[in-house]
């Protein structure tokens, strides 16, 4: 009498297996020990026991984490990338003094789109670094930005700077709205990149320019992101100047939403607070930063 054995199934051919001591995989919940994480053509395709992987899978590249925990890439919702150039040229200041005597004219005198693209692949590597696989961003010369996130393989938000006064890199909003957006549609297929428009914020940029602002986002189903109620004074001038805070302006020219993001939204009073759950508004904290400024 012949017994007939069936043959072990070939193991599957693949681009990359990493083997960890943990992956930590969050949907659904749990730790997995012991696990290996493996990649083809661009996609995880399977988390499974590294025994069981390595009988079933042949990669190409094996990466061997013993000591180490595998989870997804963190997300930085806001940064001005670039900006890493500048760190540290003031401390312990006011926001408005660390705006007006210390950042704006050094950007008037040095930003460019050589200063955009390396201060932005400066900030990407330090990003990657850290696990952040993917940041929103926001400042000028973004067509110079998309090309460090390119290089780099970070996933970006690449937020479309508007102000109403001049820089560098244009002069008024309308200046800056068409080189954002051809920006935009230079770079709009590339798979690892979305688009924001991003106005500074509600006391740099005045009513028409909000109001063309929600007619670009809404006929190219762009997110708007702004700072926001950054500081009390910013708040307390809102009230002076317009009767209303800050938010309740942008939301009666039109701009909450589902696809508004307001950055920092530090100092609200309980209608705003209100207004963003009703508007189904998103908000970024940055405690970082409003512990520096």
């Amino acid at each position: 009498m012949t017994v007939s054995v069936a043959a072990s199934p070939a193991p599957t051919p693949v681009d990359l297996c990493v083997d960890a001591r943990w992956i930590v995989p969050i949907e659904p919940a749990g730790v997995l020990v012991q696990h290996t994480l493996v990649v083809d053509g661009g996609r995880i395709v399977a988390v499974a026991p590294t025994a069981s992987a390595q009988r079933e899978y042949t990669p190409r590249e094996h990466v061997s984490l013993p000591a180490h925990v595998l989870l997804p890439g963190l997300v930085n919702a806001h940064t001005h990338a670039a900006m890493a150039l500048l760190r540290g040229i003031a401390d312990d200041v006011a926001l408005k003094v660390w705006l007006e005597q210390h950042v704006w004219p050094r950007e008037a005198r040095f930003v460019s789109p050589d200063f955009v693209h390396d201060g932005t692949l400066v900030a990407a590597g330090e990003m990657l670094l850290g696990g952040i696989t993917c940041c929103a961003d926001q400042y000028f010369f973004p067509d110079a930005a998309a090309r460090a996130y390119r290089q780099s393989g970070i996933r970006a938000l690449i937020g479309l700077p508007v102000l109403d006064f001049p820089t560098p890199y244009a002069t008024d909003a309308d200046g800056y709205l068409q080189a954002g957006l051809a920006a935009r549609d230079a770079w709009k297929h590339e798979p690892k990149f979305a688009f924001a428009l991003a106005p500074h914020a509600p006391y740099t940029v005045g009513d028409s320019s909000w109001e063309k602002i929600v007619v670009y986002a809404r006929q190219l189903d762009l997110p708007i992101q702004t700072h926001l109620q950054e500081t009390r004074d910013e708040l307390e001038q809102s009230l002076r100047a317009h009767a209303m805070s800050p938010l309740a302006r942008l939301d009666r020219l039109g701009v909450t939403g589902p696809n508004f993001i307001a950055v920092h939204a530090v100092h609200l009073r309980d209608s705003d607070v209100e207004l963003l759950a009703e508007q189904s508004c998103h908000v970024v904290h940055c405690p970082g930063s409003n512990l520096k400024l």
